[in-house]
Order: C-alpha cells, then sequence, then structure tokens
C-alpha cells in the first residue's frame, strides 16, 4: 500500500496547493531587500575572543573535506568566511583528508584565521570501497555512467567521497562531541558580512539544517535511489515525519523529464545539527543506501542523500534557507539584496549558460514551506 502512495505521489497528476503560494517563479526574492532572520540572534562579544576558557562559543567548528593540493583554494574560502563571518566568532576549523596533511598546508591554512585549526586523517575503513562491492560490477556501470556522460563516474575517490560526506563524516572520532557544523568547500566565495553567530541561531531557534542553494538532480546519476529510498520507507514507514517536505522532493513541474530525480539542497554549503545524522532513521536509511550499492554502482552524491532524508525524517520548519549569506559555488549563486554584500549581483542565481536557471528548485521550496 505504501509503495502506491509513493508512486502517486512521483507519477500521479499535479496536486493542487492549498495554501496560498508563497513565490512567483517569475520573479527572485533575492531581489527584494534581505535581512537578517527572525528569531533569537547572539551577536559578537569580547566572550568570543580566541582562546578564552568561558567562551560564548557553542559545540560547533567549520568542516571541509580538502585535499594537500587544494590548498590555494581553500585559503581562499577560508579568507573570505573569516572576512565575512569567522572573524567576529573564532570557531574551529577542521580539516578532514584521506591522506596526512603537509606541514606547508597546516601552516597556511592556520595563518588565515585566529582560530584553532584541527587536521584529521579519514580511517581507511570510512574512505575505502567497501567489501561487498562487486569489483567488475563497479568497472561495468562506470561505462554506462560515462556513456552518459555522468561527471567524474570514473574516479574512485569521487565515489568515496560522496559516501563519506553521507554517512561516514560524522562518524569520525573528531566530531563525536560535536553539535553543530558548517561546511565549507575550496574554491566558494561568501559575499555578505554576517553578524550574529549562525550555530547559536541554529540551536536557539531549534534548527536542524540551513541551506542556500536548492536545485534538482540529474537523474543520470541516481536512477535507482529514489525506488531504494521507497523500499526503504515501506520497511519503515514510522520514520515518515507528519510535517514533511515531499511534496517538494516529489513535484517534477520545474523539470518534468527529471521523472524521478529530486529535488535537493546543494550540500557544499550546509550548516546542520550533526545529530540528525546520527539518529536511528538516517543511520538505517544510510545503511541501506550502502547495502544497494548505488555509491559505487551509480553517483549517488551526498546531496541528494541528505535531502531526500531530511524531506521525509524531519520538520520541515526545522529547516531554513539562510538568504542573507551571499555565497557562490561555481555555477551557482545565492545573492540577497542588502547593504551587508559586495561582489554579487543582487538576484543572480547563475552566471552560467542561461539554461541552468532550469535547475532552480527553490520555486518548489518556496511554494511548499515558505522561506522562512
Amino acid at each position: 500500500m505504501l509503495w502506491c502512495f509513493f508512486l502517486y505521489q512521483i507519477f500521479g497528476p499535479e496536486r493542487p496547493i492549498t495554501k496560498p503560494v508563497r513565490y512567483d517563479n517569475g520573479r527572485d526574492p533575492n531581489l527584494d531587500p534581505t535581512g537578517e532572520p527572525s528569531g533569537v540572534l547572539t551577536y559578537a562579544s569580547d566572550k568570543y575572543a580566541p582562546g578564552i576558557a568561558d567562551s560564548a562559543r557553542i559545540n560547533a567548528t567549520l568542516l571541509a573535506l580538502v585535499r594537500n593540493e587544494e590548498l590555494d583554494q581553500m585559503i581562499g574560502s577560508m579568507v573570505d568566511l573569516e572576512r565575512t563571518w569567522n572573524h567576529k566568532f573564532n570557531y574551529p576549523w577542521t580539516f578532514f583528508n584521506e591522506v596526512p596533511f603537509t606541514d606547508e598546508f597546516k601552516r597556511r591554512t592556520q595563518a588565515a584565521t585566529k582560530a584553532e585549526c584541527r587536521y584529521e586523517l579519514i580511517p581507511k575503513e570510512h574512505w575505502e570501497m567497501p567489501s561487498w562491492i562487486n569489483k567488475d560490477l563497479y568497472e561495468e556501470s562506470v561505462k554506462i555512467l560515462k556513456e552518459n556522460d555522468i561527471q567524474y563516474a570514473d574516479k574512485v575517490s569521487y565515489h568515496s567521497m560522496c559516501r563519506w560526506n553521507s554517512g561516514m563524516f560524522y562518524r569520525h572520532p573528531a566530531l563525536q562531541h560535536t553539535k553543530y557544523y558548517w561546511r565549507v568547500e575550496p574554491k566558494v566565495h561568501f559575499f555578505c558580512d554576517v553578524d550574529y553567530d549562525v550555530f547559536r541561531y541554529m540551536q536557539d531557534n531549534n534548527k536542524t539544517y540551513g541551506f542556500t542553494i536548492n536545485l534538482y538532480d540529474a537523474p543520470k546519476s541516481i536512477p535507482t535511489l529514489w525506488p531504494e529510498t521507497v523500499k526503504f520507507l515501506a520497511q519503515h514507514p514510522e520514520y515518515i515525519h507528519d510535517n514533511n517536505a515531499m511534496a517538494w522532493l516529489t513535484d517534477k513541474a520545474g523539470r518534468p523529464e527529471n521523472n524521478i530525480a529530486p529535488c535537493h539542497f546543494w550540500s557544499n554549503f550546509e550548516i546542520a545539527d550533526i545529530d540528525f545524522w546520527r539518529s536511528q532513521a538516517y543511520e538505517d536509511y544510510f545503511n541501506h543506501l550502502d547495502r544497494a550499492g548505488g555509491f559505487f554502482y551509480e553517483r549517488w552524491g551526498d546531496a541528494p542523500v541528505h535531502s531526500i532524508a531530511l524531506g521525509l525524517f524531519e520538520d520541515k520548519s526545522k529547516i531554513h534557507w539562510f538568504r542573507d549569506i551571499g555565497y557562490q559555488h561555481i555555477p551557482f549563486f545565492n545573492c540577497p539584496n542588502s547593504p551587508k554584500c559586495k561582489g554579487c549581483v543582487t538576484g543572480r542565481f547563475t552566471d552560467g549558460e542561461a539554461w541552468l536557471h532550469k535547475d532552480d528548485c527553490r520555486p518548489n521550496w518556496f511554494k511548499y514551506v515558505g522561506m522562512d
């Protein structure tokens, strides 16, 4: 019965919207003046100075999975985020790598911040291809992915990265007692001064996840991800939250040719409560997907995996659009209309090809959830 319900959600007739439409697809809400989010906000004070014992900082970190050869790009990302936010709050940076960091990497990243820097090695058992993956089937699958022009299909390290970001990173001993993280990748940009503690915002306003960019996924990279999700839900209907965001996940009106590729939060930027990934629902879901093999036989990414889990298992009111944080990861932007922003064209979604605008899934989020 549940299987039929989910198939209807995907392939059935378009559903009427029972609440008022909150977003006109023809106008980007970033064109409207943007201020700080509503709710409880905590601003910088002497209690955020680096190295003090009674700091106002909560248990959180800036988190980066980065290679030694990406040092220059990582420094660029750090400089931007330190300038716009972290020089006021001095939250620690935690860097992860599957090989040891070089002395140069450590020296230059520490020089880019007054905050503490931590350098962590990923255990081999968290990174390497798991034993249940059939190597011959993997090689054949890579050929099919390459024929379908799926980027990085033949790079084992990319598949390993997607799996690690999906369900392994929070298991690292270095994050054992960490509550919140802000994921930062090399070669990204931040454009807007943010004057409040974003981690305290998450805590004090009962938020689980924060995003800036929201996209349709590439269907040829995840053809069996949603069917595997439906199988899992048939076994565990109790994990579906009453106030879920399934309508956002499954509304394909903007990209009908995508069929069953859901919308997702672009997870190269995410501010999140790690306890959600540690929950029984997510652990069971990830383990189901991991055994199905799609991180290697296909190119399941952490963005759709995280997003499907959030959209189904979490209260959608606990997911927040950080519209006031100006951000770019090539080729997409979040560019607010704010005097606190510099270097970002207001309302710009992409500076790439015009067809990339079709990948914008924010209209679905605003339609079904809103802009809070």
